[in-house]
């Protein structure tokens, strides 16, 4: 398979640049993969197409402020660093710019309670960093640090809580599983009221998720790792739901790299944790999921090859075109699709 092949024209004045006002009235996009039928809704109706005993699989990562702008100590040289990985308590694998600054054994003064020093540098061209601080590292960043809003997104985030899901809860990704941004506390209660179960999992999202494949073959790509997680309770929630006939419905392409990284060949869902590296292209047959929602994606990246291998790349640039036309607004602030 060629990159290529997951190209398409998206106009610029479609990326959206902010969230909806309200989370639950983004629009939504359905496709039926049986009939090829393509429906027009708000997010909210979701739970239209839910049914009792499914269980909708969501990731309670939590976006950390990663970005972290710095000046060098002595010179004054300006230096941004993005903490993608933590690697020890103090330490962190992270983007820098300009790279040709951040060189081993220099330390950046980011404000009066955090500087960072660079303590090596990897092949591909990223540095592990050590962060030094006193107190609490949570409050000590938050203080520091800025979300990392992906590159596309040029308008400052006013409300930094809407680049998280209502239901963020361990600390650690780089950026946000976006197709769980829509839903609303309200919306949640509703789908558990109608006999939907709700399982959570963890996966922290790395900046690697969203970029676009640079090889010229699809299998000449290197995909990242991120961390993983699935609890028993979790698990057994799951496997009790497709043993009664209930559908797996991933809410995100995150969840469902987790399920997929965790599920054995018959479907089952394995309970423990590690470091996946799964990429899912056309070809892949899916174990644990039966149904996704997540947001649009960027031209010739990893998750739009993932929801290729779910429906079909042609079927995938028919529902693109569509939502072109139709106007819907794309990417991390923007609307969503639901496959059936």
């Amino acid at each position: 398979m060629k990159t290529s092949d997951f190209y398409y024209d998206l106009p610029q004045e479609l990326i959206a640049q902010s969230p909806s006002e309200k989370r639950d009235m983004s629009r939504l996009l359905v496709y039926n993969r049986k009939t090829g039928v393509i429906e027009d809704r708000v997010f909210r109706d979701v739970i239209e197409y839910l049914r009792p005993g499914d269980v909708l699989v969501r990731n309670v990562t939590k976006v950390i402020p990663a970005r972290l702008y710095a000046k060098r100590e002595g010179t004054g040289g300006a230096m941004e660093f993005l903490l993608l990985k933590r690697v020890s308590e103090t330490d962190w694998e992270c983007l820098v710019k300009p790279g040709r600054k951040a060189r081993k054994g220099r330390t950046f003064v980011v404000n009066d309670e955090l500087s960072v020093t660079v303590l090596d540098q990897l092949e591909d061209g990223n540095r592990i960093v050590r962060l030094n601080y006193e107190g609490i590292f949570e409050e000590v960043l938050d203080r520091a640090g800025e979300m990392p809003l992906p590159p596309y997104i040029t308008k400052k985030l006013e409300d930094k809580t809407r680049y998280q899901t209502v239901y963020a809860r361990d600390d650690g990704s780089a950026a946000a599983p976006t197709a769980g941004l829509h839903f609303t506390d309200e919306l949640l209660d509703r789908i558990r009221e109608k006999g939907v179960l709700i399982a959570d999992v963890l996966l922290h999202v790395g900046l690697g998720t969203f970029r676009p494949v640079s090889a010229e073959n699809v299998e000449e790509h290197h995909m990242h790792s991120e961390y993983y997680s699935v609890s028993e309770e979790a698990a057994a929630l799951i496997n009790g739901a497709r043993a009664n006939g209930g559908r797996i419905i991933s809410v995100g392409t995150t969840g469902c790299r987790t399920l997929e990284s965790s599920a054995d060949d018959s479907g089952i869902v394995h309970a423990g944790s590690g470091w996946t590296d799964i990429f899912i292209t056309p070809g892949y047959k899916f174990k644990a999921v039966d149904a996704l929602i997540t947001n649009f994606h960027l031209p010739e990246s990893t998750l739009l090859m993932l929801i290729s291998a779910f429906s079909s790349r042609e079927e995938v640039m028919r529902i693109y075109k569509h939502a072109v036309e139709e106007r819907y607004r794309f990417f991390s602030f923007g609307d969503a699709t639901l496959f059936l």
